[in-house]
């Protein structure tokens, strides 16, 4: 008996130094999104979530969006436990890119980003009709010509753009030591196996 409480408190110790100092030192990180990384939408969603392992402080976090040509296309975040939500203002169809920017508890800042690519714009406001005409000579070219007619920059609504999106969003700094929390159980059942066949062959020797 005394020997198989020997055998219990080695395994116990080999645990315990496999696994991390404590959960709350471990880095926040981003468990999800609305919409996925890597979607290809048809339809504008109204709001970007955002999805985190922990509780996420106002304080500290920022999220920005950018949609083609640099524009922004997002609003002030609102926080709802361990999920962040933006508005989303759609403009051209093209490549939008949610970046994110918290601390965790330790205070490690935790940084990554998500793409989606939205594959109908919205199209150009029309002109102003309260604009008045130029009070110059008159031209022979129609005005509205020159309005109607696409910039050669700009893309045109309604199609896809080039920008192809990022096959992963940035990784979370958590340090790599998630697989300990996997291999503990396995090697403190293994040497509780081991434990017991010691036992056992000596109780048969006996």
């Amino acid at each position: 008996m005394r020997t198989w409480f020997v055998v219990l408190g080695v395994a116990a110790g080999a645990s315990l130094l496999l696994l991390p100092a404590a959960p709350a030192a471990a880095h926040n990180s981003l468990t999800g999104s609305d919409p996925q990384n890597g979607a290809r939408l048809a339809a504008a969603p109204k709001r970007i979530e955002l999805r985190f392992l922990a509780t996420p402080k106002e304080a500290t976090t920022k999220v920005t969006v950018t949609g083609p040509d640099n524009v922004a296309a997002g609003g002030a975040p609102t926080f709802s436990g361990k999920r962040v939500s933006v508005p989303f203002t759609p403009g051209a169809a093209g490549l939008y890119i949610v970046t994110y920017q918290l601390a965790s508890d330790d205070g490690h800042p935790v940084k990554g980003e998500i793409r989606f690519t939205l594959t109908t714009g919205t199209p150009a406001e029309p002109p102003s009709a309260s604009a008045a005409p130029s009070s110059a000579a008159p031209t022979s070219a129609p005005a509205s010509t020159a309005a109607g007619s696409p910039s050669a920059g700009s893309p045109s609504a309604g199609s896809p753009s080039p920008a192809s999106p990022s096959p992963a969003a940035a990784g979370d700094d958590d340090g790599g030591t998630g697989w300990l929390w996997t291999v503990a159980p396995v090697v403190v059942l293994g040497l509780l196996l081991v434990g017991a066949l010691v036992l056992r062959r000596r109780a048969t020797r006996r």
